[in-house]
Formats: C-alpha cells, structure tokens, sequence
C-alpha cells in the first residue's frame, strides 16, 4: 500500500509523515518513509539532481524535464516492479503532484497542462493526502524556519500562487488516486490527521471531522 502526503510548503507535510508513520506502526503495519522517484534505479535520478528544484516554479525547463524524464518514466518502472516491500505501506513526502502544481501556479508551463490532462500517466497512490493552511498560520511557520527558501517564501507572500497551487492539486492531480483526503492543518493536530488516514488507509470507519477541517472525494479502484 502507498500513502501520499502533500501539499504547498509549511503545511505541515513533514509533521504528519512522522505522525502517520507512528500511528501505523502502533497498528502493526511495517512502515517505509520516502521521498522523491519511487523507482530505486531511476536512470535520470543523477541528472535531475544536478537541476535547481528550487527554482522549479519559474522554469519551464526545470519543470518538464523532471515531469517528462522523472515522474512520466518512473510510473512506467513502478507499474513493472512495486518499490515497497511486501505487506508493507509506503509513505510519500511529496511526490509528481507538487511538481504540476508549482508548475502551474508559477507558469503555467506547457508540460504541466499536458500533466493535468493526463495525470493516469503517473504513479498513482491507494490514499493521497493534500495538505493546506490559512496563510497567517503559514507565515508563522516561516518565522520559524532557519533558512527558507524562494518557495517557502512566495508561497507565504503570494496568495494567488498559493490558491492556484491547491487547486491544481484538489481538482487535478487528485483525480489519479484511488482515495484523496483534504486537511486544513490548521484545524486538526497531526495524530488526529494519521489515525483519519490510517483508518481510511486500512479500511475502518473514521471518526467524524468538521467538514472544513477534511473532504473526501472517491473513485473505484
């Protein structure tokens, strides 16, 4: 099983992918966290790690050479050979959605539209996660960084690029997933966040929650 947290920056991805870890082990469940291409032997993952992820959100070149040459190819080695072990659940730490998403908030870049457009190209998750905050709560976060970066940053002070990046995650890249849960980590601590997750994730029925705390859209498997 996988599992995908993600989301804009200073939402919380982080806090959570330890919490859910943690909430899944206390069930039983072996536990891998992982961040970047699934694939273990990516043929690209040395030359894409040579290009500035950071200014990704302001380059087109940056932005479809890791969509096209990373994620488009990395579906295709994982459709062939599952990365996690067996009887184990993967988590996720960001993943082909943020790239589309910064793609179009900061572009919009033509290989982000043809990502939106067919986002089954892509490795797809049993429950992905997507995470958003009130931007008051993101600039206190920011305060608390030691070094943050462009993103961080523009994600904070431009609330157009903000919005357009969580709406090309909810209403795009989401529809790929088999299930897709929605927080405000405003509203909810991240141990409640894991066990709605888990219990999503193992197929109990979760808790209530506030509807503008979390949604949940489905499809068939």
């Amino acid at each position: 099983m996988r599992v995908l947290v993600d989301g804009l920056d200073l939402s919380g991805k982080t806090t959570l992918v330890t919490a859910l870890a943690t909430e899944l082990e206390a069930r039983g469940r072996q536990v891998a966290q992982h961040r970047g291409l699934l694939a273990a032997r990516h043929p690209a993952r040395r030359l894409l790690k040579k290009l500035p992820l950071v200014r990704q959100p302001d380059s087109a070149l940056v932005t479809g050479a890791y969509l096209l040459a990373g994620y488009v190819l990395d579906g295709v080695l994982v459709r062939a050979a599952a990365p996690e072990p067996p009887g184990s659940v993967l988590i996720q730490d960001g993943y082909v959605d943020r790239t589309v998403a910064f793609g179009m908030a900061g572009g919009p870049y033509l290989s982000a539209v043809l990502a939106l457009r067919w986002p089954r190209l892509f490795a797809s998750f049993d429950v992905a996660v997507y995470l958003h905050a009130p931007s008051v709560v993101r600039r206190a976060r920011l305060g608390l960084r030691e070094r943050p970066d462009a993103v961080d940053i523009r994600g904070v002070e431009d609330a157009v690029f903000a919005e357009t990046f969580t709406a090309m995650l909810t209403c795009g890249m989401g529809r790929r997933h088999n299930r897709l849960l929605v927080f405000d980590t405003s509203q909810r601590q991240p141990e409640q966040m894991a066990a709605a997750i888990a219990d999503t994730l193992l197929g109990a029925r979760p808790a209530p929650a506030p509807a503008a705390a979390v949604g949940e859209l489905e499809r068939a498997a």
